[in-house]
């Protein structure tokens, strides 16, 4: 699955990653976080990780890990398969919302592209990092996504139907996703300011200061290992598709 790393080009704006990997994993049930479990021979974190490596558009990455993993994932994974363009392992927080805060606090407004990455999402290619970084030259936030398949209802506490949304309306939200600094730290802020905890992406807090989020067609490779038949799936897109 891996490619060798591409030439970088003469100029580029700098483009930053930012991975959280700070679950605990608990639906998966296991004694290791889910992002360090073994997926085709190695750590999923490691291999959600190379793609970022090789892009040439991506120029830096932050890995977001928990405290007392910190150590752990600098040895085992970036280490020894030699990522070198992860510039800090940093410690997470109890939200991914905390997390990615604190990886946006440690790039230092050094990088005006900022492309957020869950850890546990390993069936990624270059080509999808790339799309995501094309598309955020022209607009200030994009999120990947697929449009929903199945019909959605909307139900109440006692699980009784509220109503049914239009599906052809509807997308399951992916990541990557990509924001230009100034914005996801104004977000993050706000958010803060507000008291707002609630957010499971990126975007949300962004579509609170009004900007604009567009949404480009993810992959149905890229899913995100939950649990244990999840894990399963990942090892059959890893062993039979190539990017």
């Amino acid at each position: 699955m891996f490619k060798e790393k591409q030439n970088a080009p003469l100029s580029q704006t700098m483009t930053i990653a930012i991975i959280p990997a700070a679950g605990s994993g608990v639906r998966m049930g296991g004694d290791r976080p889910k992002q360090f479990l073994a997926l085709d021979g190695k750590p999923i974190l490691a291999i959600t990780l190379m793609p970022f490596e090789l892009c040439y558009e991506v120029d830096a990455i932050i890995v977001v890990t928990q405290k007392s993993d910190i150590e752990y994932c600098q040895k085992e994974i970036i280490n020894r398969y030699k990522l070198t363009k992860v510039i800090k392992v940093v410690a997470g927080g109890d939200r991914r919302q905390d997390s990615v805060r604190f990886g946006l606090d440690a790039s230092e407004g050094k990088y005006e592209n900022i492309v957020i990455h869950d850890g546990v999402r390993p069936v990624i290619s270059q080509m999808d990092i790339k799309e995501i970084i094309n598309a955020g030259k022209t607009h200030r936030a994009v999120i990947t996504g697929l449009p929903a398949k199945e019909t959605v209802k909307e139900i109440d506490n006692d699980y009784n139907v509220i109503r049914t949304h239009d599906r052809r309306r509807l997308w399951l939200v992916q990541t990557p996703q990509i924001f230009r600094y100034n914005d996801l730290m104004e977000a993050h802020k706000k958010a803060i300011a507000e008291g707002w905890q609630e957010a499971t992406d990126d975007s949300q807090l962004v579509e609170r200061l009004g900007i604009p989020v567009k949404v480009i067609k993810g992959s149905e490779k890229n899913i995100k290992v939950t649990t244990p038949d999840d894990l399963e799936l990942a090892e059959f897109l890893l062993k039979h598709i190539q990017d």
